[in-house]
């Protein structure tokens, strides 16, 4: 029921500077594997195939990444060696691959109208690399998709409980509990990085999504903020008015890695894995 994934991935990564002048942040490996990776791991896992790529013109990088590599393939005579590229080899054989150009950077919800001439009208996953979701049993979009498969005229997000002085830092929900799951709420509202004083709960909205196509029309109705940047949370909002948005508290580990310390504590975490 839900056969597309969008990865939204034009942005420059300025805070892990200079490094992303050259090498888009989605490349930066978490131990020997690329963020854009298991983002896209995790929705080949559970049988999406066809996967979308908003990307800028300064980061075909991403593109050449999923591509095959003859030449490469030659030099690689030890198994072992050729073995490490079966998780890329796989995606590239068994998928098909969109890479679409987003001329300005204006914020999340531009990047996700961009991607409508490829979605269409599907229902569909979004994956934001920058949240990496570490799980043991089931994956973060795979909990989503079950949520969606008994709602199917609804838009799913995930949730996690933040400490108060974080929700700035996020979208944060207005919900209510449904009765006979306490992780899934009933949306009814939701505030753009909100102070404190103004959050209406600590559960934050993070980078999993699955989207009705109506997100479409809202998100043409949706105005800039004062930045410019159209936000997804103002179109979701917009939808939740009219009982058309769950949000799901996520069994996972998360940690961000849109930031320096994140990235390493990223690292970190799978190392100590062993």
């Amino acid at each position: 029921m839900v056969k597309y994934c969008l990865f939204p991935v034009a942005g420059f990564g300025t805070r892990f500077l200079p490094v992303t002048k050259a090498v888009p942040k989605e490349l930066l490996p978490i131990l020997d594997k690329p963020l854009i990776q298991y983002a896209v791991d995790e929705a080949y896992e559970i049988g999406i195939h066809n996967l979308c790529f908003v990307i800028n013109k300064y980061k075909l990088a991403i593109k050449d990444y999923f591509m095959p590599n003859p030449y490469l393939n030659t030099l690689l005579i030890d198994g072992q060696k050729q073995e490490k590229l079966n998780c890329v080899d796989k995606i590239f054989e068994n998928c098909s691959l969109d890479f679409i150009h987003q001329k300005e950077m204006l914020g999340l919800g531009h990047a996700i109208l961009a991607s409508k001439k490829s979605i269409g009208q599907n229902t569909f996953a979004v994956i934001l690399p920058d949240d990496f979701c570490f799980h043991e049993v089931t994956s973060v979009t795979y909990q989503l998709y079950e949520i969606y498969k008994k709602n199917q005229d609804k838009c799913i997000i995930a949730i996690e409980e933040v400490e108060p002085h974080e929700v700035k830092k996020y979208g944060v929900i207005k919900g209510k509990p449904l009765k006979g799951d306490k992780n899934l709420f009933f949306v009814e509202d939701m505030v753009e990085k909100p102070s404190v004083e103004d959050a209406p709960s600590n559960f934050a909205i993070l980078g999993r999504y699955i989207l009705t196509p109506e997100i479409f029309v809202f998100l043409n109705q949706t105005k800039p903020d004062k930045n410019g940047e159209i936000q997804l949370t103002d179109a979701l909002k917009g939808l939740a008015k009219i009982g058309k948005v769950l949000a799901y508290k996520i069994s996972a580990k998360r940690i961000d890695c849109g930031s320096v310390d994140g990235y390493i504590k990223a690292n970190n975490f799978l190392s100590n894995l062993g």
